[in-house]
């Protein structure tokens, strides 16, 4: 290859086409999910999670990335609609010095914050909860997840799915008798699929 072609490639927001559609990843806790996202929860994107309302199960996906990345780094909460139960936390391996908990005013200051968290790169992943969020609050956090190489998790509601989007991964979270109903509805270089929570092994 020529020097101009190996610079390209080289970029992280050139995807070659095949292989693993992240340049790097954070295991998701579950193997399935994660051989379905092409190596676990991608780290430099915006991934939104979307949801019929809170508290219908979603953080059980993302509570082994949390226990993970608080061993080394720090993770933020962005205007939870409830206040986070520290031992249930504890009790998952978060380090719960190592979690911050933000509760802004609005959705703007809430937009404000998340941005400074990722972008800062002193948290390794964030959590972010917003009833309404435009395509201009939701490149700022793509962007600014790129920037601090840092994971976004911006919880939507599920009427949020017919717009477009900037993120690089989209699921639907829907809660079952027994679990959890997993649908990625993008996924860069990967295609569609449904998961069963509740056919998840633990990693």
């Amino acid at each position: 290859m020529n020097a101009a072609l190996d610079s390209v490639l080289a970029r992280t927001d050139v995807w070659r086409g095949s292989g693993n559609a992240w340049r790097e990843t954070l295991p998701t806790g579950f193997d399935p999910l994660d051989a379905c996202l092409g190596g676990g929860w991608p780290l430099g994107a915006l991934a939104e999670c979307l949801i019929a309302h809170p508290g219908g199960g979603e953080m059980s996906l993302f509570l082994p990335a949390l226990a993970r990345t608080t061993r080394h780094k720090g993770a933020a909460f962005v205007a939870p609609p409830y206040l986070p139960y520290a031992p249930a936390l504890a009790q998952a391996n978060i380090d719960l010095s190592r979690l911050l908990i933000l509760q802004p005013h609005d959705t703007a200051d809430g937009l404000w914050a998340a941005v400074r968290c990722l972008a800062s790169g002193a948290c390794r992943m964030a959590l972010i909860w917003a009833e309404r969020l435009g395509g201009r609050g939701l490149r700022r956090l793509q962007l600014a997840a790129e920037e601090g190489g840092t994971l976004a998790v911006l919880f939507h509601p599920l009427s949020a799915a017919n717009r477009p989007s900037p993120a690089t991964l989209r699921l639907a979270v829907r809660p079952a008798p027994s679990g959890l109903i997993i649908e990625i509805l993008k996924c860069r270089g990967r295609p569609a699929c449904t998961l069963s929570l509740q056919n998840l092994a633990l990693a």
